[in-house]
């Protein structure tokens, strides 16, 4: 006997190719992928539904949420120093906690069984991540100018101790320094240096825009991504948030280093940062994997989205069809996006011996027909409405379309009644 069967699916196999099977999961993995005739104790009918890994989401500031709407149609520096940054002033553990199971919920909802978080409070986050079952990978964001620079080492730290490998193994730990321009070289040192005595790894922002890159050839000579190297900041593994403005020698850099990239296109878009290079990082043998950024500067948490503006914004912007195709988008967002994490042994395909991370769609709507290709169909005509189920750790999230461990009712009222507060105590200083 089985845990749970998912019966006649056309499933979304490693190699791209999509096949009428059957995947059996026992506890948190998938055991069995073909023809499976032993009995379980849930069958969900899969037929006229296409079965996917879950999308991994690279790079999310999740409680940011309760800043959906309020910044819009401004430039990054402007947008943080007179908006997101007051308003940040005024989060409470609390706020962080409900802000981020808002995104976990929207998450979930949308096919996400897995993402990447920097922010503040992060006990908090990662008790929102163990009660709602998604898997995490968590950093406390650290601001080397900020008054709290050194408390910021030291709650990291603790965190790594608290949550690394928690809640059944779902939550990882990294290092959260927020930026080259947040972060001077003596403040990224100490993070190094915490780095090696924990063996943790590395997320951070780097070249987003091309002020932030002149910036830094000014001050230092060299690029943000050059500066790194030369601090030790690579050593150690390092989740590149952005890296929209990189050179061809920063590439060589990074290459040299496997240094993992977020690539973030509908913030990027929004905030007019630029287009990242996406094309000559994966031709260079980059790891890239796709992220939503906050919902304060996207604004949504939409992988699917996002996935398809990968496909379609290097298409124009290289005026080439093929820049990224529909099987590279997907598995940016899916196999690349899980190596991007350091997870990429253990979730982001569908095979045997890997986590029972899962995004069931329903394909009976009109966008779903006539089928010639199911992969197109998902990077160009799906819907995250059309999300069915969602599977983590062999556990479901999402069945027929409603949340089973997030009360979406009483979560709504929250978020609604504190995200006003924030900005109301925001605009009153």
């Amino acid at each position: 006997m089985i845990n749970m069967l998912l019966k006649d699916g056309d499933v979304l196999c490693p190699d791209g190719q999509v096949r009428q099977l059957d995947i059996a999961i026992n506890g948190s993995l998938i055991t069995q992928i073909g023809t499976v005739t032993e009995q379980a104790d849930r069958i969900i009918n899969c037929q006229n539904k296409l079965i996917v890994p879950g999308f991994v989401n690279t790079h999310t500031h999740a409680a940011m949420t309760l800043f959906r709407s309020y910044a819009d149609d401004m430039m990054l520096m402007d947008w943080l120093q007179t908006k997101i940054w007051p308003a940040e002033e005024n989060l409470t553990a609390d706020d962080v906690y409900w802000g981020t199971q808002l995104a976990i919920a929207e998450m979930i909802k949308s096919g996400t069984t897995c993402f990447a978080d920097m922010y503040f409070f992060m006990p908090d986050v990662a008790r929102a991540v163990a009660e709602s079952g998604i898997r995490a990978v968590l950093a406390r964001g650290m601001a080397g100018v900020a008054p709290t620079a050194n408390q910021a080492l030291t709650e990291s730290e603790n965190f790594y101790k608290e949550w690394h490998q928690g809640a059944d193994g779902r939550i990882t730990v990294m290092l959260g320094p927020h930026a080259p321009y947040t972060c001077p070289p003596e403040y990224l040192k100490k993070v190094t240096a915490l780095a090696a005595k924990m063996g943790a790894q590395i997320h951070i922002h780097l070249s987003e825009t091309a002020s932030e890159v002149a910036d830094c050839q000014k001050q230092y000579g060299k690029s943000p991504i050059a500066l790194m190297q030369e601090l030790g900041v690579f050593d150690y593994g390092v989740l590149a948030a952005h890296c929209v403005h990189v050179s061809p020698e920063d590439i060589a850099i990074m290459k040299d280093n496997k240094v993992r990239v977020a690539h973030n296109p509908g913030s990027n878009m929004k905030l007019a940062s630029g287009v990242a290079p996406v094309p000559d990082m994966l031709q260079a043998g980059i790891c890239v994997g796709l992220g939503t950024d906050g919902a304060a500067s996207n604004n949504n948490l939409d992988m699917l989205e996002e996935l398809r503006l990968a496909a379609m914004l290097h298409k124009v912007h290289r005026l080439d069809p093929l820049a990224i195709p529909a099987q590279t988008a997907v598995d940016l967002a899916t196999a690349q996006g899980a190596e991007a994490l350091g997870l990429g042994n253990i979730t982001g395909k569908i095979q045997s011996a890997y986590k029972a991370d899962i995004t069931v769609f329903a394909m009976q709507e009109p966008h779903w027909y006539p089928r010639h290709d199911r992969l197109s169909l998902l990077t160009y005509a799906a819907s995250a409405r059309d999300v069915h189920t969602v599977i983590v750790d062999g556990k479901i999230l999402l069945d027929n379309h409603q949340l089973t461990t997030i009360d979406q009712e009483r979560l709504l009222s929250e978020v609604g009644r504190r995200g006003m507060s924030l900005i109301n105590k925001s605009k009153t200083k």
